[in-house]
């Protein structure tokens, strides 16, 4: 098995979660959240694929997938396109009400088959490579792709806990 071998793995399994949280939920749904500060199933999982996205494009040097695939219009969420999500307030976690599951799903898919290409292609040499000196130590891809899964994980977790708390 080769780290890109694992790599594809550990995004599948992020694609897994998502797809089983989201399936068959409808927009309320999608935009409850179970408290005034706590997140909702919509902005985990739009959140986590959009750090995925920022993050696998930006170390393989392509557009993300949200503006060149032109989901930043379909979403219309009241942030820069640039935005992650990352810093949001309870009033922009509100916002994000995309009308069904399936832009959602959309959205992700696009982005893990990009990471997918990306990904398939590197080995040892490449995931050493520093991709942010502002860490100490230095932060290599290799690193950086682990944080992303480990990101997109506990959100992906805490979506299907969202899920469990509405009864769907």
């Amino acid at each position: 098995m080769t780290p890109a071998d694992l790599l594809l793995d550990a995004f599948g399994r992020v694609r897994e979660v998502v797809h089983a949280t989201l399936d068959g939920l409808d927009q309320e749904q999608l935009a409850t959240r179970p408290g005034p500060r706590a997140n909702s199933i919509a902005w985990l999982v739009w959140h986590l694929t959009r750090i995925q996205d920022d993050h696998v494009a930006r170390a393989a040097g392509w557009p993300q997938v949200y503006t060149a695939q032109d989901f930043a219009s379909r979403f219309q969420l009241p942030f820069d396109d640039a935005d992650t999500g990352y810093g949001h307030s309870p009033d922009d976690v509100a916002a994000v009400r995309p009308k069904s599951a399936d832009l959602l799903i959309g959205y992700h898919d696009a982005v893990h088959d990009q990471t997918a290409r990306y990904v398939v292609g590197l080995g040892p040499e490449e995931l050493a490579r520093i991709v942010d000196r502002s860490w100490n130590p230095p932060v290599t891809l290799g690193i950086r792709l682990i944080s992303v899964i480990s990101d997109d994980l506990q959100h992906a977790g805490q979506a299907a806990y969202v899920r469990g708390l509405l009864g769907a």
